[in-house]
């Protein structure tokens, strides 16, 4: 018997890959001595909802706290001002044929001016706001890295940090 020839090795095929730098976060207002964040909801590939922390694109020649404070304003109609870094998540999905390496950016901000409003999002990918205490924000939150993100949040707020 013959032994059979190796065969070439063929490697999976891979879809391309590309990098997105991304910006946002938790914008603070009090209201009645309730500290309170503006949280969009938006649909999914699937067409589900998920309620999240506002966030987008860097835009060129900005910097992450200047794409923070846009995105948070055009996503939630609130302008704010940028207290502190809250850390950065990253994560992959696909979409059109390429894996997605997405980082955010995440920052703290204290609410200065504006009304809740979804007009300004120029992408109309957020289909509601709503302010949420901050203590209990974390059970609205569809995605366990953020409700990380609004903790690490509270916890710079009440000192803990």
């Amino acid at each position: 018997m013959t032994p059979c020839p190796p065969q070439p090795t063929q490697l999976p095929y891979r879809l391309p890959e590309v990098e997105e730098i991304s910006a946002g976060g938790v914008i603070i207002d009090v209201d009645n001595g309730v500290a309170r964040i503006a949280v969009i909801a938006r649909r999914n590939r699937a067409g589900r909802v998920e309620w999240c922390l506002p966030k987008g694109h860097v835009e060129k020649e900005e910097t992450l706290e200047q794409t923070a404070v846009r995105e948070v304003a055009e996503e939630t109609g609130i302008v704010g001002r940028v207290l502190a870094s809250l850390g950065t998540i990253d994560y992959w999905f696909s979409a059109s044929g390429t894996r997605v390496h997405k980082i955010v950016h995440h920052f703290l901000l204290e609410a200065t001016a504006g009304e809740l409003s979804i007009e300004g999002d120029p992408d109309a990918e957020a289909i509601d706001v709503a302010w949420f205490p901050l203590g209990e924000v974390e059970s609205h939150l569809t995605f366990p890295n953020e409700r990380r993100i609004a903790h690490d949040a509270w916890e710079r707020l009440a000192g803990a940090t």
